[in-house]
């Protein structure tokens, strides 16, 4: 698609972030995975813009201050896009299950479907992944890498979604006048980079067109040619960057170094010139030699 046929870009970041998740391809497609494109109403993208134009009319969740966490953030765009978007009833957030002093877990939400006058139990997680082959075995690494993609699936799966199954979780759900079990629904948008060099196979919980990008040891880096990057701070993980001004070029052996001083990884978004100003084009991450012995991407 050319430049001049994109749709205009966004200027409130925080829309342009709940946009993204308004449309973003995930990282679990299976019979429970909610899909907001399918409940939007026609009208939503006039109301995003609306707002985008109209910042003095956001929402109250759209509103600073912002969670520094990317999670809480994430979570209050959800909840926004429920509310607000969908004109869903939210119920309960983080609704915590316990068991006499133990706590078994929480729901992440419970909100009333108002299109089917269904409740549904919604667990969500926006996750950022990096393929890593060791002798011929496939693993995705998260930021952390205690956090990897298969076992995070698991405990949505076998543990996070099954809590309104428990005693304790129809109980708590009692108390809030929900006798009916909730539908479950998943929701787990996010990306996988590959390994600069080579394929690996995706699993096939994936959907095909999920968010992609790269990864590099900081060894590997030098032989990228010299293009604009700049570095993606959180939360602006989420969805395309775009800004009004050139960005520099060498920017990325500058990165390197400090990876590998510091040890800890950084992500950057390629740009190239776009309708208005610098456009996102590809995602990178720089990570220490030593990955994934390292612990930690950032």
């Amino acid at each position: 698609m050319s430049a001049s046929a994109e749709p205009r870009p966004f200027s409130q970041p925080v829309i342009r972030h709940l946009a993204w998740l308004c449309r973003a391809p995930q990282l679990y497609h299976g019979d429970q995975t909610f899909h907001p494109r399918d409940w939007l109403p026609a009208d939503h993208e006039q109301v995003l813009r609306y707002w985008d134009r109209h910042p003095d009319n956001l929402p109250p969740l759209l509103q600073p201050p912002f969670p520094r966490r990317l999670g809480l953030y994430v979570e209050q765009l959800y909840a926004c896009l429920l509310q607000d978007l969908l004109g869903w009833t939210l119920l309960a957030r983080n609704l915590q299950i316990r068991e006499g002093q133990r706590t078994l877990g929480e729901l992440d939400f419970l909100v009333l479907n108002t299109a089917t006058q269904q409740v549904e139990h919604h667990e969500i997680a926006v996750k950022f992944y990096l393929g890593h082959d060791t002798c011929g075995r496939v693993r995705w690494y998260g930021t952390n890498t205690r956090d990897r993609l298969d076992l995070k699936t698991d405990r949505l799966l076998q543990h996070q979604a099954q809590m309104t199954t428990t005693a304790a979780g129809q109980a708590c759900l009692a108390d809030l006048g929900v006798i009916a079990r909730p539908r479950v629904r998943l929701f787990m948008p996010g990306y996988l980079f590959q390994p600069l060099e080579g394929l690996l196979p995706v699993p096939a919980q994936v959907a095909p067109d999920h968010g992609a990008g790269r990864w590099c040891h900081v060894a590997d880096s030098a032989r990228l040619p010299p293009m604009h990057w700049v570095v993606l701070h959180k939360p602006h993980w989420l969805g395309p960057w775009q800004q009004p001004a050139t960005p520099e070029i060498g920017l990325l052996q500058q990165v390197a170094e400090q990876v590998e001083h510091d040890g800890r990884a950084c992500l950057l978004a390629r740009m190239e010139p776009a309708l208005e100003g610098w456009q996102e084009t590809e995602r990178l991450f720089v990570v220490p030699n030593a990955w994934p012995g390292s612990a930690s991407l950032g």
